[in-house]
């Protein structure tokens, strides 16, 4: 199973940038653009330290992904035609392990941050939605990659619902990829989770 939407996105999470001020819970491009940039921040700050136990990573890790991104929304729509054939139970321990899949998969791959900075170039309404456009710069060499964030207002509050890549969009590569795997393990959501649990956290 190929998890390039967390790779990516999250990879894209620990990139420094140079602005700082808090976000407000409203939907207006200034807004958008701060919370992207707070994001970046927070997880350079909380999760690139090598003295930090990992126990303690993992609480932060969590408490940034709660905070910016709407992860039971992702996951629902990642999930996609699938979503409401599942019943209660594989809905609720889908959710729990996707999140756990997230966590446990990336963790780690914070302390390979290295100096890249990620520029916010602007950002516009429409509709319900915010799009940041922001350049991901690697000082190691290498063109800057164009990155897209997608967010919405949910109680008040600011989240990312996905990220598009030099056009790509995350969410929709790692919904064809979920799909692949239920359509290999018969079409039946339980295959999925069966996977996933392969990725559960340790107790």
């Amino acid at each position: 199973m190929k998890w390039r939407f967390h790779g990516l996105v999250l990879a894209l999470c620990i990139m420094g940038s140079a602005v700082s001020a808090s976000v407000q819970a409203s939907m207006n491009s200034a807004a958008a653009e701060t919370f992207i940039v707070s994001l970046a921040e927070k997880a350079v700050n909380a999760l690139t330290q090598e003295d930090t136990p990992r126990p303690e990573k993992i609480r932060r890790f969590r408490e940034l992904l709660h905070e910016h991104f709407d992860v039971k929304r992702i996951g629902a729509w990642v999930l996609g035609r699938y979503w409401p054939a599942a019943t209660e139970d594989e809905k609720q321990e889908y959710l729990d392990l996707f999140e756990q899949l997230i966590i446990s998969t990336y963790v780690d791959r914070f302390s390979t941050y290295s100096g890249e900075t990620l520029t916010v170039t602007g950002a516009a309404i429409k509709g319900e939605e915010a799009l940041v456009s922001s350049r991901l710069n690697r000082p190691a060499g290498g063109e800057p990659i164009d990155v897209e964030w997608r967010l919405q207002e949910r109680a008040g509050a600011l989240r990312i619902i996905d990220v598009t890549v030099e056009g790509i969009s995350m969410g929709q590569t790692q919904r064809s990829e979920f799909a692949s795997v239920i359509r290999n393990k018969g079409g039946q959501v339980s295959g999925l989770i069966e996977e996933l649990r392969k990725h559960r956290l340790p107790n």
